[in-house]
């Protein structure tokens, strides 16, 4: 029983450090921190825009705690600057720490005066898992010929008789004074194996013989 519970204590254990594991951390803004930008709205979409998203994420909005709050919205409320139809309470306490439950667009705003209104806002884009959406990667062209490497000409072709080289004839085979064509000669390698083949019958009977 003991080593079944053991067992099952190791599962969960890895499945929450492979989450763990998973799971990145964002600082909104990074040095800015969640405030009124000085660029205006421009500063948050430029930082997302260098960011990737992720389901089990986290935002860290770092602000000062009833100096800015963070509210999340549908889009059009984020557009209007409006907290109409919110999603949650605000979170009025900072540092604040959002974990992305889902994949979609995400809306935050700071509801306090007209500090939306001045920029302090934020969108991004939750992908379910770090490798989707993404568009797939141009393919890559062949390298060009390089510039040293001769070009390869194909062979030359003609109809001119003379630029074909003229076929030899074959050379008459040897003749014996009798005039008749005499037999090729034998290779001398099976010469010597015959020889080799009868030397080797002959020792092996006369060391039959005497042993």
């Amino acid at each position: 029983m003991e080593s079944k519970m053991v067992i099952v204590f190791g599962l969960v254990v890895s499945m929450f450090l492979q989450s763990v594991a998973a799971q990145t951390v964002h600082v909104v803004g990074d040095s800015i921190g969640w405030t009124i930008p000085q660029s205006g709205a421009q500063a948050y979409v430029t930082w997302a825009a260098n960011k990737k998203f992720v389901v089990g994420d986290i935002l860290i909005f770092n602000f000062a705690t009833n100096a800015h709050d963070v509210q999340q919205v549908p889009k059009a409320s984020f557009d209007s600057c409006s907290s109409d139809n919110a999603i949650g309470s605000a979170i009025t306490t900072g540092p604040a720490n959002v974990t992305l439950p889902s994949a979609g667009e995400h809306y935050f705003i700071c509801t306090i005066s007209t500090h939306c209104q001045s920029g302090q806002k934020l969108a991004i884009t939750v992908s379910s898992s770090a490798t989707s959406p993404g568009a797939s990667p141009p393919s890559v062209p062949p390298p060009p010929p390089s510039a040293n490497s001769p070009p390869t000409t194909p062979s030359p072709t003609s109809n001119n008789p003379a630029a074909c080289p003229p076929e030899l004839a074959p050379s008459p085979s040897p003749t014996d004074p009798t005039g008749k064509t005499a037999p090729p000669p034998q290779p001398a390698s099976s010469s010597r194996a015959v020889f080799a083949s009868f030397f080797l019958s002959f020792l092996a009977l006369v060391m039959g013989l005497f042993f």
